[in-house]
């Protein structure tokens, strides 16, 4: 039982720890392509990035499945084509969980971007800097507080994925199942005691994190006013 425990918290770790590191390196460009365009395609893609937010976690994971399945043209070439199977995989899980918490990582970022003076950008282009080197030497360094809460909120979003995580990985033990998916287990078969070690595991991890956040970001901003 302890071993099954531990295998499925550093599972669930793990798919959190993964999701939340790709998304930074998709979340950070997409979020000051939002912050600075003017394009009139911005609504529909800021739709798109936040639909996670509002839409049911079943009927995204629901739609996944289908593209992802042999059975569909998808899912088919990734088989084919790569050799890819993302259904009731640890990939497929790591995929579905990027889409999931997109917005929980790129909206933290955006509103960072959008706070920055554009003094700062434009100081940057009259010194011979370029965008990337504006972006990286520049802006990130003074949104540090918006990037450590998106990165966190990320991964205590992944943390505690159930449908999505439940369509596309199902629940097989050492390779798709999370804490999350144990916890439903166990209340199902009234192991009450073993629901609740996974659950007050998860409560004292995730809100230790978020405290230790909370405290980095006061800190942080009480040195940047000094």
């Amino acid at each position: 039982m302890q071993e099954s425990f531990f295998q499925t918290m550093e599972l669930t770790f793990k798919l959190a720890g993964i999701t939340t590191i790709i998304l930074l390196f998709i979340g950070i460009p997409l979020a000051y392509y939002l912050s600075q365009t003017k394009s009139k395609f911005k609504p529909a893609l800021e739709a798109l990035v936040s639909m996670p937010l509002v839409l049911p976690p079943s009927v995204l994971g629901f739609y996944l499945l289908l593209a992802f399945s042999p059975q569909n043209a998808f899912g088919a070439w990734l088989d084919r084509v790569f050799d890819i199977k993302l259904v009731f995989s640890f990939e497929g899980l790591i995929v579905a969980s990027i889409i999931f918490s997109l917005p929980f990582m790129v909206h933290p970022i955006q509103s960072g971007f959008s706070s920055l003076s554009s003094s700062l950008s434009e100081a940057s282009y009259t010194l011979g800097k370029g965008k990337i080197a504006t972006l990286w030497h520049v802006l990130l360094p003074n949104i540090k507080p918006s990037l450590l809460s998106a990165s966190v909120i990320t991964f205590a979003h992944t943390v505690g994925e159930f449908g999505v995580v439940l369509m596309i990985g199902g629940n097989i033990a050492g390779e798709t199942k999370v804490a999350s998916i144990a916890i439903y287990d166990e209340v199902e078969a009234l192991n009450y005691g073993v629901a609740n070690q996974y659950a007050l595991t998860l409560f004292i991890i995730t809100f230790a994190i978020l405290l230790f956040v909370y405290a980095i970001n006061k800190n942080m901003i009480r040195s940047e006013l000094r």
